[in-house]
């Protein structure tokens, strides 16, 4: 694993290296790079937007110029970078990761193949393995798990269900093939957002009633969570390690679900907010 992060972070450094010698200074394992302040701007062709950095055009990891979609992502992957201060901290630009991997798609994924790993979880869904004890946490998870189920099946008429068993509940066919249907009206850089959401809460049935806005991100992390923090109101807690777990949760979460609207929005935002 350390090896592929390094080699991530070389191609990464690599690709800011023609920032040298700006203001904000970059230090990332032993190379360093500097920033001002990001700017965006419409290229000539395509309707795309780039993201300038001190008047130098950003690209992505592989090299490419990095590009969105719509002025509402690139105002938001903008404001990500204008938030780094004294030292780039990549671990907290969850936007620019996004859409790194949308631009560069390092695993050389389709949308159809994107679609079957994110369905992929359902069969492993958190909200559907139930505990048979102890008692407080078995009615625990059936007082705030079984109304989200409820909602989904209604919400997408799907079969769904949960189980006690190790190898969980049976997911009919039919309900892939429904939530398939559903995904497919999704753009890639979408479903690219939906499926990191889906990874950070291990649940399909989560991530769908938070992009529904059935769900805030405080209340599907949370159900996310629901059995650790059952075992940390009875035993107690590991002083700032579960506070900065679960805020990291919530952090990545909220800016994959921004990433999912920001990706489907075609309208540009107004000029006075542009001002703002």
């Amino acid at each position: 694993m350390l090896p592929g992060l390094c080699r991530f972070h070389g191609l990464v450094s690599r690709a800011l290296v023609p920032l040298a010698g700006r203001q904000v200074e970059l230090k990332l394992l032993g190379c360093s790079a500097n920033v001002q302040r990001a700017r965006y701007a419409t290229p000539a062709t395509g309707g795309l937007y780039e993201i300038n950095l001190d008047r130098r055009k950003l690209k992505t990891p592989g090299g490419k110029l990095f590009t969105v979609p719509n002025e509402a992502l690139a105002i938001a992957v903008a404001t990500e970078w204008d938030a780094q201060k004294d030292t780039l901290k990549f671990y907290t630009m969850h936007l620019t990761t996004l859409c790194n991997t949308a631009l560069d798609n390092p695993t050389q994924r389709d949308k159809d193949q994107i679609i079957s790993a994110a369905l992929k979880f359902l069969e492993t869904d958190t909200v559907c393995y139930r505990v048979e004890e102890p008692p407080g946490l078995v009615e625990l998870q059936k007082n705030e798990w079984d109304p989200v189920l409820e909602w989904i099946e209604k919400r997408y008429n799907v079969v769904i269900g949960s189980s006690y068993s190790i190898m969980g509940p049976q997911i009919p066919e039919e309900t892939k093939d429904s939530f398939r249907q559903h995904l497919k009206s999704y753009n890639v850089w979408s479903l690219i957002g939906l499926e990191y959401v889906i990874s950070q809460l291990k649940s399909v049935v989560l991530s769908l009633g938070l992009i529904d806005r059935h769900l805030t991100v405080e209340q599907a992390v949370l159900l996310s969570r629901l059995e650790e923090e059952y075992q940390i109101q009875h035993w107690g807690n590991v002083e700032w390690a579960h506070d900065y777990d679960m805020y990291e949760l919530r952090a990545r979460t909220a800016a994959g679900t921004l990433f999912v609207y920001l990706s489907s929005e075609s309208a540009t935002v107004k000029k006075k907010i542009l001002q703002d």
